[in-house]
């Protein structure tokens, strides 16, 4: 199954009050069970009782994919209205206060908590994670190195987190900041091979530092329950569109490399740096400002580093089925991200005479919407 690029897409939401739009600090119990008969295992709990998240099966295309997420949301959202709540997709949750959340009461997250201590309670973030099936790790490992340039751009596209705590950030995407209070979090290292970032895993284990690389939580990472490379450095999608946009970009940038065995092959000492620069201004400007290009030492406008992505991998979407879906990433530059929809908003309501705390509700109130339309 190589050769048609398998994906599988999780998104992590926010459950919130319906009335009051506040978040959910405990999950009722029978939730979580009306959840599963409805969806079965592609349900699960999430660290903080506040969020929940959904995966895919394994899909050939984007329309499986589609179809899934449709469902799961469909299903979640009438679920949580049994319970007087509601379901949302961002990266933050604009109102909730993370000292009044609680964790899920599940063995592996007990020991994250432990392990981390007030971090885990400050964690009250949601991403998107997509699955691209690689069955050799070797490849996996050298598509992981090679794709690292495109990160900053996956990550300007999905932001959706501009508020913490009852404020405006200043930034598009809050979440990663956050996230970046975590160990072994951000844009990998280079690695040389598969035997030396196997290494690198096997001296952490073997030091009692982590139980398994799934303690890994990079922004882009080897599986270690599949056969698959994880895009992690998105926020949760409040369109689901812009997810299968996203993921079609990911599947298609990882098939480009592989045809295109050189390509970002050689890195300078100084590369990552430059990338974390680019990941920063993803995080802060979303898709409004440029990124740097590191040959030519310049800005370059957002649309034309996504026209060059989209040449790039013309020929891997028509393979694959996906153009689409990756048209699709023309959209969101014109209607702008999520992050941006949701500070339009915000300003709208305070222009109307809203206070600070009822624009926030009018926000969460309209990603409820979105995410459920």
């Amino acid at each position: 199954m190589t050769d048609a690029y398998p994906i599988g897409i999780e998104e992590e939401y926010f459950l919130a009050d319906a009335h009051t739009h506040n978040a959910v600090p405990r999950m009722p119990q029978a939730l979580i069970r009306r959840c599963r008969s409805a969806l079965g295992d592609q349900v699960q709990t999430e660290l903080l009782q506040s969020q929940i998240e959904v995966a895919t099966p394994v899909c050939t295309s984007l329309d499986e994919a589609r179809a899934a997420l449709r469902h799961c949301r469909s299903a979640l959202k009438e679920a949580t209205a049994e319970f007087g709540l509601a379901i949302f997709a961002a990266g933050t949750h604009p109102l909730a206060e993370w000292t009044e959340q609680e964790p899920t009461d599940k063995p592996r997250y007990h020991k994250i908590a432990d392990d981390l201590k007030i971090l885990a309670r400050r964690n009250m973030l949601c991403g998107m994670h997509v699955h691209v099936e690689l069955n050799d790790p070797h490849v996996r490992l050298d598509v992981m190195n090679r794709i690292l340039p495109f990160l900053p751009v996956l990550l300007g596209l999905s932001t959706s987190s501009p508020f913490w705590r009852k404020h405006a950030t200043g930034l598009m995407g809050y979440r990663l900041a956050a996230y970046d209070e975590l160990p072994r979090t951000g844009i990998p290292e280079f690695f040389v091979n598969l035997a030396d970032y196997n290494s690198y895993v096997d001296t952490l284990v073997s030091a009692g530092v982590i139980e398994d690389a799934t303690h890994i939580w990079w922004s882009i990472r080897p599986s270690l329950r599949f056969p698959t490379l994880e895009l992690r450095i998105a926020d949760s999608c409040t369109h689901l569109e812009d997810t299968l946009c996203i993921a079609a970009l990911y599947r298609c940038l990882a098939r480009m490399l592989r045809r295109r065995p050189n390509l970002n092959g050689t890195w300078r000492n100084h590369t990552r740096l430059l990338l974390e620069e680019n990941r920063w201004r993803a995080q802060r400007y979303g898709t409004t400002e440029g990124l740097i290009d590191i040959d030519a030492r310049c800005i370059v406008p957002f649309p034309e580093v996504v026209e060059n992505m989209i040449d790039l991998i013309a020929e891997d979407a028509a393979a694959l089925g996906c153009t689409r879906e990756v048209a699709h990433v023309r959209v969101i530059l014109e209607r702008g991200t999520s992050a941006a929809q949701q500070i339009a908003v915000y300003r709208q309501a305070r222009e109307a005479g809203a206070s600070r705390i009822e624009a926030l509700r009018a926000v969460v109130g309209w990603l409820i919407e979105k995410t459920a339309a």
